[in-house]
């Protein structure tokens, strides 16, 4: 009988790489490719992909050993090795049962049977003159930093793709795509720090357009900052002598000619510059940094596969050297699988709103003087032209049950339409969650807030629990690195799949440290409409050839009605992919623009006045120039504001079980009837349960534990204005719903005589607490927090009131016999 697997790669294969001359820090033996697609909340997942060995040179992958049994063929195992090889972009592929070697070549395409490994000099020596040819500086060879083991296997091929596009000499322009969350920033640090180590690039220049990613990249680039060879320009200790540098393009570019700190830099100074997020750079300016430092190789990475809205960038940049999806990420197990829970107010079910239908129902308009009332209003334009705070109230308030149901402390992105709608947000959910005991439970980061910087921090931790909500409009949207986040929350219309998909990637991290193994996208908005398949191609588009750049284009700028001239009037002239060339007017309104195409765009604005875009031909004499005339911009209309606008939730698409499971609402109404008779048998069981506060409590958390929350089932049942009892007798055992109104009335006639013995104290004192009954439900009753509210804080709260029917004895009394007889069945 021949050895097993595990036997075969201890007693066989082991002797045999030891002896080729491989050492252990080369080798990984059972290693997870994959950590397995994660299949619920708790954290299980599927099978995780393993391969027996893996071979390293430099940290680096480059080939694969699958093993079999001693007497199984020694053939079986090289389509796996042959995958794995594919998704590291090692070169080698073996499958083995101890005996026989059979070897893949991918840079012949050859497969060979052998005796015995080869070295790790000559697999090494292979793996090189294969893949990236005769190399003077070898950054391959080059440990990565701390563990060699400490990187997946995307980030390994993400490596090796950009070191051969590097090496290769071929192209100054290098570019990768990959999902949020997959770790772009640590793919770049682990590049430039085998390229540095090597001596093959010496300064480096990391710009983004956020200082948050700043500062997430100085964090990944921690080993160059302790080696002191590393900082942020413009900050306390930096120095212009340092080697890697970090900037935002604000601060690189500045706001005019004379402070633009990257001119600042010799042409020649960067050998490598990186743009993050380079998708939404702003046009022509990361184009102008790179036009200065042409000597530099440019790596772009970005999140965003190719869509009609970037192509630019792909068109500048060319195809990605390596991609790696968000799906991928989450088969791999790698990002967290998402749910989507799409709502919809009544405005928004209905395409708009219609101003005569509004003030038919109640609303009242609030129109500034001299604005115009349009008839009816798309979804689209709800946000700009229109404030209803109405609306914004029913979202944030179904949110907030919303949050009360997931969990109250579960961390929440919120993305808003404008500043001050976010700040709205924020109060409405910090005043919901108030009593949880948090100053800062909700809080609101965006441009205009003050000192957000620790806010975020905190949002960031996970092991900070507050602040649990962020509300903003677009500065958690890229490249921020909250793990902890479970509901990502669209409550702003979306129109770009980028700026989509950037959102989503905020949700997309894994957090042990939190158990966040998933996370919601909560939809207001329609957002979601946005997904599809992230990585399937559209049709090239070829950049525009603009011609010749001969000539010169000279003017003045006017004002129409005066003719004076404008000063600091802004002229833009796009020149091609991510490239053009702007000037301002001078005290005369004069401008000059040299080296253009024979016709060009031009766009023309300058504060107070209105834009101007027109088309223009250029010329090569000098003494030809145009005037163009901007009028004086009209005053921007503040919006409308409606109030008093009934607003309700309408639809959800789906509910959440606490286990993972979405459901239908008719499926939901199932499984809480089954969850509720689980309980109690018969009607009379849930009455008695009822009727005791401290049976009745413990059953209702019971419930909501096991996903069944009477708050969803009234909403599902229109029944706002129903008792919790109602809704589940009506779920489970087919009763009418009754309203707690109807409830009260009949407390009160079956009571006569009761109410009567208590005398007119007595009996006020009943209908005040049948009124809180009312308003709040029985807990509202049988809280003795009750009295310190109106009329019986007036009473002398709960001393008083006991004295007036004759003692604390009889108080209980009452408040007893209104529990039981609220519930009393016939």
């Amino acid at each position: 009988m021949g050895l097993s697997e595990s036997d075969t790669r201890v007693k066989l294969i082991d002797p045999k790489l030891h002896s080729a001359g491989w050492e252990e820090s080369k080798i990984q033996r059972e290693f997870n490719v994959t950590d397995g697609g994660i299949i619920d909340s708790k954290g299980n997942r599927k099978t995780a992909k393993f391969a027996d060995y893996i071979l390293y040179h430099g940290g680096l992958a480059i080939a694969i050993v699958e093993a079999k049994e001693e007497e199984e063929d020694h053939l079986k195992g090289m389509k796996q090795a042959k995958d794995y090889c594919k998704m590291y972009g090692a070169m080698f592929a073996y499958s083995s049962n101890g005996h026989k070697i059979e070897e893949f070549d991918f840079n012949t395409n050859k497969q060979t049977t052998l005796d015995s490994f080869p070295t790790p000099t000559e697999l090494y020596r292979r793996f090189i003159e294969g893949r990236f040819g005769k190399l003077e500086k070898d950054p391959i060879s080059q440990p990565l930093h701390k563990s060699k083991f400490s990187i997946r296997y995307y980030q390994d091929c993400a490596i090796k793709s950009i070191l051969e596009t590097f090496l290769s000499n071929k192209t100054k322009k290098i570019f990768i795509t990959m999902a949020t969350g997959s770790g772009k920033t640590k793919v770049a640090f682990q590049t430039v720090w085998k390229l540095y180590n090597a001596g093959n690039i010496q300064k480096v220049l990391f710009v983004t357009d956020r200082n948050f990613l700043v500062s997430n990249a100085v964090k990944e680039f921690e080993p160059f900052i302790n080696k002191r060879v590393a900082g942020v320009i413009g900050t306390k200790d930096w120095s212009r002598n340092l080697d890697i540098h970090f900037s935002t393009y604000q601060s690189l570019y500045g706001t005019g000619a004379s402070d633009r700190e990257y001119e600042k830099f010799d042409k020649d100074y960067f050998d490598l510059i990186i743009i993050d997020e380079c998708h939404r750079s702003g046009f022509g300016t990361w184009r102008a940094i790179l036009d200065r430092f042409q000597k530099a190789v440019v790596l772009g990475m970005t999140a965003t596969p190719k869509r009609a809205d970037n192509i630019d960038t792909y068109a500048y940049f060319g195809e990605p050297v390596y991609s790696y999806s968000l799906g991928q990420g989450i088969d791999d197990g790698f990002l967290a699988p998402y749910k989507i829970n799409k709502i919809y107010t009544n405005i928004d079910s209905q395409g708009g709103l219609s101003v005569k239908q509004a003030i038919e129902q109640g609303a009242k308009i609030h129109a500034p003087e001299g604005s115009e009332i349009k008839e009816w209003y798309k979804i689209s334009e709800l946000w700009k032209s229109l404030i209803l705070p109405d609306r914004t109230e029913a979202i944030s308030k179904h949110l907030a049950e919303l949050l009360y149901t997931y969990g109250p402390m579960e961390k929440t992105m919120v993305f808003c339409v404008t500043q001050e709608h976010a700040r709205m947000v924020a109060k409405t959910l910090q005043n919901k969650f108030s009593h949880l005991g948090y100053d800062n439970y909700a809080v609101t980061i965006t441009s205009e807030e003050q000192e957000v910087e620790q806010d975020y921090i905190n949002f960031q931790d996970s092991e900070k629990s507050v602040p649990v909500v962020a509300t903003t409009v677009d500065l958690l949207s890229t490249g921020v690195d909250v793990p902890s986040v479970k509901n990502i929350v669209f409550m702003k219309p979306i129109a770009s799949k980028i700026v989509f998909k950037q959102i989503v990637g905020r949700g997309s991290r894994i957090d042990r440290l939190t158990g966040k193994y998933e996370f919601r996208i909560i939809d207001y908005s329609n957002a979601t409409r946005l997904f599809d398949e992230w990585d399937k191609p559209e049709e090239a588009v070829e950049a525009e050839d603009k011609g010749e750049r001969k000539y010169l284009l000279k003017g003045m700028i006017v004002d129409k009605e005066t003719g004076s001239p404008i000063q600091n009037a802004r002229i833009t002239v796009p020149l091609g992919v991510n490239e053009e060339v702007a000037v301002k007017t001078n005290a005369f309104g004069e401008f000059r623009l040299e080296n253009l195409p024979s016709q060009v765009k031009i766009t023309v604005s300058a504060q107070n006045y209105g834009s101007l875009t027109i088309t223009a031909p250029t010329y090569k004499k000098d003494s030809v120039g145009i005037t163009i005339e901007l009028e004086n911009k009209p005053a921007q209309p503040k919006p409308i504001l409606i109030d008093n606008l009934p607003v309700w939730i309408e639809q959800e698409i789906f509910i959440e079980l606490n286990d993972g499971r979405r459901v239908t609402k008719a499926q939901y109404t199932e499984y809480s009837k089954e969850e509720i008779r689980k309980r109690v048998i018969t009607l009379n069981d849930l009455s008695r349960v009822w009727a005791q506060e401290s049976k009745r409590d413990e059953f209702t958390k019971d419930l909501i534990k096991n996903s069944v929350s009477p708050k969803t089932l009234a909403a599902l049942l229109d029944a706002s204005d129903a008792d919790p009892y109602d809704i589940l007798a009506h779920i489970a055992f087919g009763t009418p719903l009754i309203s707690k109104d109807a409830r009260s009335e009949s407390f009160l006639n079956k009571n006569r005589e009761f109410i009567k013995s208590l005398g007119d104290s007595g009996r006020k004192i009943v209908l005040d607490l049948l009124e809180k009954y009312r308003l709040d439900g029985i807990d509202n009753v049988t809280d003795p927090k009750v009295f310190e509210t109106s009329p019986f804080d007036k009473m002398g709260h709960v001393l008083g009131v006991a004295k007036q029917v004759g003692g604390i004895e009889n108080l209980k009394r009452i408040i007893e016999q209104i529990q039981s007889g609220l519930y009393k069945n016939e």
